[in-house]
């Protein structure tokens, strides 16, 4: 496999959206509330999608005999995973977030043990205590000695919750349940496939953001940069990212493609130093060195 300048940039375009997700959900958090926002995010993501969906939208009766597989699906990968991650960016900065995020090895390998019997190997487990070791700075926020009596930034538990989901999401796809099983799929197209997810993630989201006004009712301020957010979030981190990661994936495998994803926290500490003057501190660079260096091992 040869790094060319376009698979390069297939791979380093989905981090960077979704490093620029982070920041943009920080951002706007006083003008939406996060559930809404997540609500919106994938409402005009499917809206955007639908004309390549148009074969299942116009019979969707293959996906509703799926509804209980797809249902999960969407209820983890949109209505879970990415409200978490804006409601953990109330409390928690876009530079956290991302470095706790690069520990997904960890949850990936955790949940692939308990849940379905995959063993890691040594090396996974080495590189795995390597992630663990550099979220944990980010958490004491650089004081060893103050895990021993942590308090837990809310957002950081949050996203900690969120990149289980994640994990969880990504393993029924790799592991897919009855009805979405190689040779048991109708022959769906990328956007088909997302698609079949959307119709149910969509419906959770919603619920979510009316209970949310609710419990908790706030209105909406409406302004040019709240639009452009949205329309961010919707193309960028939803659409643009899912593709250009498929594609990348497909073509240099998921080992190499893992490296990338770690460029999240890079991208998000330039980002957030230049839009929200939020400076990155010395243990954010000390605990993105261990987690890279966790993902090296592991994936060696």
């Amino acid at each position: 496999m040869k790094l060319t300048p376009r698979l390069a940039l297939l791979l380093t375009l989905p981090p960077l959206l979704w490093a620029g997700n982070a920041v943009v959900g920080r951002a706007v958090r006083d003008a939406i509330p996060p559930m809404t926002l997540n609500a919106l995010r994938w409402l005009l993501a499917s809206m955007l999608l639908a004309p390549l969906a148009r074969r299942l939208l116009a019979d969707p009766r293959e996906a509703l005999k799926r509804w209980r597989s797809l249902a999960w699906l969407g209820f983890l990968g949109m209505g879970c995973y990415n409200a978490l991650q804006y409601l953990a960016l109330h409390t928690s900065s876009p530079l956290n977030v991302t470095l706790i995020t690069a520990s997904m090895p960890v949850w990936m390998l955790g949940v692939g043990a308990l849940a379905y019997g995959v063993k890691p190997t040594r090396r996974q487990a080495a590189g795995a205590g390597l992630s663990l070791l550099g979220v944990a700075l980010v958490i004491a926020r650089g004081e060893p000695g103050a895990l021993l009596a942590v308090r837990f930034v809310p957002g950081d538990l949050l996203m900690l919750l969120a990149i289980f989901t994640w994990a969880v999401y990504s393993w029924m796809l790799a592991r897919p349940m009855r009805g979405l099983r190689p040779g048991e799929t109708p022959d769906w197209n990328w956007a088909e496939s997302l698609m079949s997810q959307l119709m149910f993630g969509v419906v959770f989201s919603a619920v979510a953001a009316g209970a949310e006004q609710v419990v908790v009712p706030t209105a909406i301020q409406w302004s040019p940069a709240l639009v452009a957010a949205l329309v961010y979030v919707a193309i960028g981190p939803s659409l643009i990212a899912y593709r250009c990661w498929g594609l990348g994936v497909a073509e240099a495998g998921p080992a190499v493609a893992g490296f990338f994803v770690n460029l999240t926290p890079v991208f998000a500490a330039l980002i957030s130093a230049a839009l929200l003057g939020i400076a990155p501190a010395w243990y954010h660079g000390v605990a993105f060195a261990l987690i890279v260096a966790g993902i090296v091992v592991s994936s060696r």
